[in-house]
């Protein structure tokens, strides 16, 4: 739930936020041709950004719905954590979309001229993603055992 929150907040401002980390390393003026490894990154995000932006601004509001979309998925989780048996299914479903991550970012990223390394990066979020869901499934599987079979 923190990690969808997280996303979906700090999607909101992507080019400010891309504009304060790369003031904060020094990059202000720099090219994107004149840097190598993160600050490249960095900047053609920024670059990118701005460009797209200034040109077009209502396509921010692509990325304030993916903001938005995070903060209700976060919402679903809300039920596991009240009634973890009765909304195991909220679990299945997000190890489901953590696995579906991985498709994704390998057929589409290509499409799209995303690096093999920045696409691996966000396989990385579906299986990160998924180490906390699977626990919490083994702990629901284990409350439900124990529904089952009260201690006398």
């Amino acid at each position: 739930m923190l990690g969808l929150v997280l996303s979906g907040l700090t999607a909101f401002p992507l080019q400010r936020e891309l504009e304060a980390v790369t003031s904060a390393r020094g990059l202000d003026g720099a090219a994107t041709t004149a840097h190598n490894g993160l600050d490249a990154w960095l900047l053609r995000v920024r670059d990118g950004l701005r460009e797209v932006y200034g040109r077009y601004p209502w396509m921010a509001y692509g990325t304030d719905w993916l903001a938005f979309a995070h903060l209700v998925l976060a919402v679903f989780f809300v039920g596991p954590l009240v009634h973890p048996v009765r909304n195991v299914w909220v679990l299945w479903a997000g190890l489901i979309a953590c696995a579906l991550v991985l498709p994704l970012a390998l057929i589409c990223g290509p499409i799209r001229g995303i690096p093999f390394g920045w696409r691996l990066i966000d396989c990385s979020f579906g299986i990160f993603g998924a180490i906390p869901l699977w626990y919490c499934l083994l702990l629901t599987k284990r409350l439900e055992r124990e529904m089952r079979n009260p201690a006398s």
